[in-house]
């Protein structure tokens, strides 16, 4: 049973009523008696809600940051309306504009509410429970009762990062000699001949195509395709630190969907792996259209783990399941603790057999921090800042010592650069 606030004002009154006319003790017994006897009834004639039947349909996905539609429809089997209120309960992440919602489903008849949800946490958001409450015609008091109605949306990375795409891609045309930019590196293989134009390499020229042709001939060359692409994803505790208003590992996923996305169109076979102490997620053998989907759909509920990332493991993960060479881009921190003490001991065997890139979210707050001089608290701040660039200075220095590929940036420029440090190693010929 469920009372409102209509009851306790109807007792008020009619004890200030009722005491003024009668003596105060028969007074409150008079008033207590019409209250519970008003409140019976109508808790009686409120329509039941263990009855009642749900069924839910939506939206299952949605991109972090975009709306979704969570639909609920409330099916009245019994004899008697139900009127009142109902709550469709939502973690605060889930972004629910309205949980409460009026109620009034006649009998034999269903009703379809609707929850708007927009949320603001990457992973899998799950409804609670629906509770109704159906008061009865006075609306003194009702029945209240609670049902599971499971329901989950799988918030996806927002891959804000796609933006930088097209620009990339053009720049990949260029590498693969179907503009007049040549490129010329280990690795590259003989694509075809073609005319000069102004811009081109004058290495690339062909004498004895020239010497053949009325015109002056040049060599295209692309890059070496079907190199493999090996994302991996640190899910251990310097994942989890906050860098703005995300965490580390947000900014690396969406580093990794831009290199993705950019590799495939490059013909090189992608996959994912994601690890602290064991693996986490895994996706191999995807390729063209599917591939997006698929690695979105794999890191939309990882979540880092608060436990020191096992890099011996790692490594031994990394080296059994790749035979041929392959570019191992390592989403990871670039700490002090973490790389010399866990990385660096274990790093040789990776460096002999594959190329290592290490791609690290630094945090824009230290480069502000750094500026400042407005007054000693600023300057001390600045110090810090700049001890903190200088060790992740040192560690990036020591890191290319060993052969390691190093892309140190903040969140918002670490996809593109992560990009364009591919585009390099490609048009190099070093992958």
């Amino acid at each position: 049973m469920a009372l409102t606030g209509r009851a306790g004002l109807l007792a008020l009154a009619g004890a200030l009523v009722v005491g003024l006319l009668l003596p105060s003790g028969l007074g409150v017994l008079l008033v207590t008696a019409a209250v519970v006897l008003l409140v019976a009834l109508d808790v009686a004639l409120a329509g039941p809600v263990r009855s009642l039947r749900f069924v839910r349909d939506g939206d299952t996905t949605v991109r972090l940051g975009e709306p979704a539609t969570v639909r609920l429809t409330v099916d009245n089997p019994s004899g008697r309306r139900v009127r009142g209120r109902l709550r469709d309960a939502w973690p605060p992440s889930a972004g629910a504009t309205e949980q409460r919602h009026p109620l009034d489903v006649p009998a034999g008849e269903r009703r379809r509410v609707t929850t708007a949800l927009r949320p603001t946490r990457r992973g899998d958001r799950s409804c609670d429970r629906v509770t109704v409450r159906a008061l009865g015609p006075l609306g003194l008091a009702g029945r209240q009762g609670s049902h599971v109605v499971p329901w989950r949306v799988r918030v996806l990375p927002p891959f804000t990062s796609r933006r930088h795409l097209p620009s990339r891609l053009a720049r990949l045309r260029e590498l693969d000699g179907r503009t007049a930019v040549m490129i010329r590196g280990q690795g590259t293989e003989f694509d075809s001949l073609r005319e000069y134009v102004a811009g081109d390499d004058v290495r690339s020229i062909d004498w004895r195509a020239t010497a053949r042709a009325a015109d002056v001939m040049v060599r295209t060359w692309r890059p070496e395709r079907d190199r493999r692409v090996l994302l991996l994803l640190d899910c251990g505790r310097t994942a989890a630190a906050r860098v703005g208003d995300a965490p580390r590992l947000d900014a690396a996923m969406d580093a990794a969907l831009l290199l993705a996305a950019l590799a495939s169109r490059a013909g090189d076979r992608v996959d994912l792996l994601a690890y602290d102490r064991q693996v986490r997620a895994r996706v191999e053998g995807v390729t063209g259209a599917a591939l997006l989907p698929a690695l979105v759909a794999a890191m939309a509920p990882l979540e880092a783990a608060l436990v020191e990332p096992d890099y011996a493991g790692m490594v031994r993960t990394v080296l059994s399941g790749a035979s041929r060479r392959s570019l191992v881009v390592l989403l990871s921190a670039l700490d002090a603790a973490p790389v010399e003490e866990g990385l660096l001991p274990v790093l040789a065997p990776v460096v002999h057999r594959h190329r290592l890139l290490l791609a690290s979210v630094a945090d824009p707050r230290v480069t502000a921090m750094a500026a400042g001089r407005g007054d000693a608290a600023a300057v001390y701040g600045a110090a810090s800042a700049e001890r903190a660039r200088g060790e992740r200075h040192r560690l990036a220095e020591l890191l290319r010592r060993r052969g390691v590929e190093v892309v140190d940036s903040g969140p918002t420029t670490l996809a593109p650069d992560l990009a364009d440090r591919y585009l390099d190693l490609k048009a190099a010929g070093r992958l």
